[in-house]
Order: structure tokens, then C-alpha cells, then sequence
């Protein structure tokens, strides 16, 4: 192929690459319920990011952890404090901040662990169907029929409460949604023309299952994602709310929560502050996840 016809086909490449990124913004902007799903969810993002850092760095550790007995339960829009401070005179919002920053990385820690799982064992049992179908679907079926609570429970006895006890509690019941929604999709794809050609071809299964079938689910597998991570902060929060979660100093949303439940009489911020950003947490991931199905699904789209 000449120079110049490789230049006209990467210059068509880039420019069918960018109508579709242009095709999905217009989508999402026209979808009012995905876009506000999206601002609140970078909003979060950053300001869990912001979180993150304040738990990582020993320096900064001082800002949600210094107490102040003269400064406790003041009110938000207090002086110096914008959601005003715990009994213990502790800033309010940088402890939401950082709690907000470990509830969204444990549902980015435990997606990023059962997605991988629930697609590729998906994918195969969809794929080879038979006895490994059947195999798969009765270890669906028996992984959801454990509340993850009790699987929490379980892995605490094993391990000891904590945040690593909860992510690996949730890992192990979500990964069995990813692969009940991926085998489907991949019953509906492996008789489509391109699965036969690879057939003819020679391809080996596993490549088809790798190179065709898996990343013909990305769309539906960043939808439920979105979803997953929501789910994960609400089970986050839930397991900290009765001591199985992250443990104190580490302050968690649930955790928060639970503290400022005994003060509700006196100071009810301390509880609502924390339920009012797990509210908004799930509220734009779902709406984002509803948008990005309507992007990927051409028959889904709604326009808001």
C-alpha cells in the first residue's frame, strides 16, 4: 500500500474515531438525567481523590484526625469548619472527604477484582455451554444466594474486621452478576457470522472467547460497573455501620454514620452529612450507568 493511501486510511480511522466520541457526547449532554449522573459523579470522584490523599500522606493525616473539644458539634457553615465538626471537635468534612475516598476505592478495588472473573468465566460457560454451562450457572445461583453480609461475617471470623475483609467479602458474591449478564450475551454472539469465520479460520477457542467475544461485552460491562461500585458503596457503608468495615482512625461513610446516630438529638448533621453523600455517590453511578447504557445500546436511547 502506498504512503499515501496508509495516511488517508489512519486520517479516516481518527476521524470515524472522533465522530463517535462526538456521537456519545451528544448523547450523554442530550440525556439530562445522565449528565447530571456524570457531574456528580467526577464531583465525588475528585473529592474522593482528595481523600485518598489526605489518608495517604502521614503530613496531612492531621486534618481528620486532630480533635478539639472546645470546637465539637458545630453546626455546617461554621467558622473554618464548612460542615461543621464530630463531638470531638474533628473537621466534618474532611473526615466525609476521606471516608467518601474509601468507600469509592473499595467499589473500584472490588469491580477491578470480580469484573475479570465474572467475564472470562461468563464468557466461557456461554461460549462451550454443556456440563461447564450447567457448572457455572449452579455456582451463580449458590453465590447469590449468600447475602453478602453473611459472607462478610464469614470472612471476618477468617480474616478480622476491616476494610480488606470487606472487599474481599463483596468480590466474592459480584463477580457472580458479571457472569449471569456476559454468559448471556455470549449465547446471543457465539452464532453471529464473524464467530463462525473464526471458526473456518482455524482460531483456537480461547482466542475467540479473548479477541471476540469479550470485548463485544465492554459496553454492557462498563454499565454494570457503574452499577457495581454503587452497590459496593451502599454494602461498604452497611458493613461499617455495624463494625465489620474499616476500623477507627480510618473513618468510612457507614462508620460516620453510626457514630452520629447517637447524637441525632443534639446534633443531627453529624449522621445526615454522610447518609445525604452516599445518597448522591449512588444516585449519579446509577444515572451514569442508565446513560451509558442508552449510549451503547442504540435501541435503549432516551432523550431526556
Amino acid at each position: 500500500m502506498a504512503t499515501s493511501e496508509i495516511a488517508v486510511a489512519d486520517l479516516g480511522l481518527g476521524f470515524g474515531r472522533r465522530e463517535r466520541l462526538s456521537d456519545a457526547w451528544s448523547l450523554l449532554v442530550a440525556n439530562r438525567l445522565a449528565l447530571l449522573g456524570a457531574i456528580l459523579s467526577i464531583l465525588f470522584l475528585g473529592i474522593g481523590l482528595v481523600g485518598i490523599l489526605v489518608l495517604a500522606v502521614p503530613s496531612l493525616n492531621h486534618l481528620y484526625l486532630d480533635q478539639n473539644l472546645e470546637q465539637g458539634l458545630k453546626h455546617p457553615l461554621a467558622p473554618g469548619h464548612l460542615l461543621g465538626t464530630d463531638q470531638f471537635g474533628r473537621d466534618l468534612a474532611w473526615r466525609v472527604a476521606a471516608g467518601i475516598g474509601v468507600s469509592l476505592m473499595a467499589g473500584v478495588v472490588v469491580t477491578a477484582l470480580s469484573m475479570p472473573v465474572g467475564m472470562i468465566v461468563g464468557a466461557a460457560s456461554g461460549y462451550y455451554g454443556g456440563i461447564l454451562d450447567r457448572i457455572v450457572g449452579g455456582l451463580i445461583d449458590l453465590t447469590w444466594g449468600f447475602p453478602v453480609i453473611l459472607v462478610a461475617v464469614i470472612i471476618v471470623g477468617i480474616l478480622q474486621p476491616g476494610l480488606t475483609a470487606v472487599i474481599v467479602a463483596i468480590s466474592l458474591v459480584n463477580w457472580a452478576g458479571f457472569a449471569r449478564i456476559i454468559r448471556a450475551q455470549v449465547l446471543s454472539l457465539r452464532e453471529r457470522e464473524f464467530i463462525e469465520a473464526a471458526h473456518a479460520l482455524g482460531v483456537s477457542d480461547w482466542k475467540i472467547i479473548i479477541r471476540h467475544l469479550v470485548p463485544n461485552t465492554v459496553g454492557t460491562t462498563l454499565v454494570m460497573a457503574s452499577y457495581y461500585i454503587a452497590i459496593t458503596v451502599i454494602a461498604e457503608a452497611g458493613l461499617a455501620f455495624i463494625g465489620l468495615g474499616a476500623q477507627p482512625p480510618l473513618p468510612s461513610l457507614g462508620q460516620l454514620i453510626s457514630t452520629g446516630r447517637e447524637l441525632l438529638y443534639v446534633d443531627p448533621w453529624a449522621a445526615i452529612v454522610p447518609g445525604i453523600a452516599i445518597a448522591l455517590i449512588v444516585l449519579g453511578l446509577n444515572t451514569l450507568g442508565d446513560g451509558l447504557r442508552d449510549i451503547f445500546d442504540p435501541r435503549l436511547r432516551v432523550y431526556r
